[in-house]
């Protein structure tokens, strides 16, 4: 459509939008974790998986806010969600719904664009090599 199509031009910030909106609410995740920020009613047991998990969210995100190493950590960050939605949420029930793993797949596969589309506008990893 028409209407539409002037805003191709604006596809690099709206992924550089996306990019930072997914990793303030991955660093969410993780500071709940680490340091019960925002308190949570329910806190978290830091075991060695736990743990893992949340350095991955809590320092993974601030990289992708950055947009820094977005590739290589989006990555990092697409395999560990599919790891928590099989190993947290799928047992529980089959529908995403049911289970509470919707965050993790939309999270998984926004990560696993990022991928393949790089981190946008507004990334440190778009600074010239001078």
């Amino acid at each position: 459509m028409k209407l539409f199509e002037g805003l191709s031009r604006y596809r690099p910030q709206a992924l550089g939008v996306l990019r930072i909106m997914t990793a303030l609410q991955f660093i969410e995740h993780g500071s709940q974790k680490l340091f019960n920020f925002p308190i949570s009613a329910d806190p978290h047991a830091l075991t060695g998986l736990t743990t893992t998990a949340a350095i991955l969210e809590f320092a993974g995100g601030i990289l992708l806010a950055l947009g820094l190493f977005t590739r290589p950590v989006a990555f990092l960050l697409a395999g560990e969600m599919a790891i928590a939605y099989f190993m947290a949420h799928y047992p529980r029930d089959f529908f995403p719904a049911n289970n509470g793993g919707d965050a993790a797949i939309s999270f998984c596969f926004i990560f696993l664009y990022l991928v393949f589309a790089g981190a946008g506008a507004f990334a440190l990893d778009n600074r010239s090599k001078a």
